[in-house]
């Protein structure tokens, strides 16, 4: 039987290993982003101010549908999120 020390050496190696491969895939991403020659698009998409009142209502003050730049890569970069999730999210809400 293990004892808990070895158990708990498995478990941190196992959990840096994790660490370092997110790390390597996000700089890796951003790497391939930084030589593509296509680094942004653009995706239409339907924003909607949620603002909740003092009564306990909610108003929703629709925008029209508009352009928005985004990043052709897996990981949010560049202050910028990326076209695949934003295809899949068009409808975005903004709480105030």
């Amino acid at each position: 039987m293990l004892e808990f020390a070895a158990i708990q050496r498995f478990v941190l190696r196992g959990a840096g290993a994790l660490v370092l491969l997110f790390g390597l895939l996000y700089a890796g991403d951003y790497i391939f982003l930084r030589l593509r020659p296509e680094k942004f698009g653009t995706v239409t998409i339907q924003s909607h101010y949620e603002i909740h009142e003092k009564n306990g209502r909610t108003e929703y003050d629709y925008n029209p549908p508009g352009p928005t730049t985004c990043v052709n890569s897996v990981f949010p970069h560049l202050g910028y999120q990326p076209c695949w999730y934003l295809r899949r999210h068009p409808d975005q809400k903004i709480e105030i």
